[in-house]
């Protein structure tokens, strides 16, 4: 047990899925996996742990934005012997040939600042995927049919963002979509020898300013889910 997660010794698996809402996390858990238990709920931040196609998998929310997954991801590795780690969640589009409902895999997760900023002080860490899942991801979406997309995405620290300067640059400069949480995941895993994805959906797009209805919602998230999944145990 630590400070944010009430799990015991071994309730928790090597391979843990991330989505930021809790509630999804919930949902995930009982769509696809079998015997699943509860393993944490301290803060109301849900975590499960359960087999898919007999491998054990944990599902953890992480929270909104880069310091509350730094928490969950650090007492997931160094308490918890998480060794493979993938964010799934939601994202805004960026380019024009980035669609809705589209999957992004993000090989490399740029930002402004992380919680481990102050490790490096005056270096620019480029923080990327783990090639094997990454590959693995790929092909998983590909044979699934989803219009998939590997490269670059930016990691904002903030969600109302009023930087139209930054996002014209990122475009520019071919980021695929941005979301919050990867470029601190993508970190630790470095730092502690772990392998991590972002598998993302694109749920709005910043350039023509579409956004997924919220029934339709699920359902990419349940493709995003299974090509992690795929992926993990590839």
């Amino acid at each position: 047990m630590t400070v944010h997660i009430g799990a015991a010794p071994g309730q928790i698996a090597e391979t843990v899925l991330l989505p930021g809402d809790p509630y999804r996390a919930r949902w995930a858990a009982e769509t696809y996996l079998e015997n699943v238990e509860l393993v944490n709920e301290v803060r109301g931040m849900l975590g499960f742990t359960g087999t898919w196609k007999g491998n054990r998998v944990t599902i953890h929310g992480s929270g909104m934005g880069m310091p509350s997954l730094s928490i969950y991801a650090n007492e997931l590795i160094k308490d918890y012997g998480a060794k493979t780690l993938i964010r799934i969640g939601s994202c805004g589009g960026m380019q024009e040939t980035v669609k809705i409902r589209d999957v992004i895999l993000a090989m490399t997760a740029s930002s402004l600042s992380t919680p481990s900023a102050g490790l490096f002080r005056e270096l620019n860490f480029a923080p990327c995927a783990d090639f094997g899942l990454l590959a693995a991801a790929h092909v998983a979406a590909t044979a699934k049919g989803t219009p998939v997309h590997a490269g670059g995405i930016y990691s904002s620290d903030v969600f109302y963002d009023e930087r139209d300067d930054l996002n014209a640059q990122l475009t520019r400069h071919g980021v695929l979509g941005v979301e919050m949480e990867a470029a601190e995941l993508y970190n630790l895993a470095h730092r502690h020898g772990c392998r991590a994805l972002a598998v993302l959906t694109v749920s709005d797009h910043l350039q023509t300013g579409e956004a997924l209805p919220s029934e339709d919602r699920e359902k990419s998230f349940g493709d995003m889910v299974e090509i992690a999944l795929e992926a993990a145990f590839a």
